[in-house]
């Protein structure tokens, strides 16, 4: 049975509640707050210096792409890292963006086409790729090619990691 109780003996209680939800806030916010060496890197723009930011050391994922026989000016060697991307890779935001995407626990985003699977016989072009380094904390050693319908559709999927074929006219 619910018991009404008076405004004198709630505001007491209302009062401690709120004091200790403040001081809850207090304590979290103090935790979650940058240590006092972030700000002595930090660079003009009020970061952390690239060398103190997450993932800048040198284990970062970084990807080494080479793109053969792709036409269009796609053929090339280009390097890709993500968060924060850069390298020479001509779309560091998109490629990184289409990894992660593709990124899920479990699963290899560099896997090859399954060997039993049925593939559309078409011819995607000459184009290649090998795509190497490190992805997720793992050892990437990928190949891709256009030689029929999976591993068009898997070459595809990368896209802009690797570069839109039906852009440079060959896919």
């Amino acid at each position: 049975m619910l018991r009404a109780t008076s405004r004198a003996t709630a505001r007491p209680a209302l009062r401690r509640l709120l004091l200790g939800a403040a001081a809850s806030v207090a304590v979290a916010g103090s935790l979650t707050a940058a240590p006092p060496a972030a700000y002595a890197q930090a660079d003009a723009t009020g970061l952390p210096s690239p060398a103190a930011r997450p993932g800048n050391g040198p284990d970062r994922d970084h990807l080494t792409v080479t793109v053969r026989n792709a036409g269009g000016g796609a053929d090339g060697t280009f390097k890709l890292y993500c968060d924060p991307d850069g390298g020479s890779h001509p779309d560091p935001g998109g490629a990184c963006a289409a990894l992660e995407r593709d990124t899920r626990s479990g699963t290899d985003v560099f896997a090859p086409a399954p060997e039993d699977g049925f593939c559309t016989m078409q011819y995607g072009g000459p184009a290649t790729a090998h795509v190497t380094g490190t992805w997720a904390g793992r050892p990437v050693n990928a190949k891709y090619d256009r030689r029929d319908g999976c591993q068009i559709s898997r070459w595809d999927r990368l896209v802009p990691l690797l570069p839109d074929m039906k852009a440079t006219g060959k896919g």
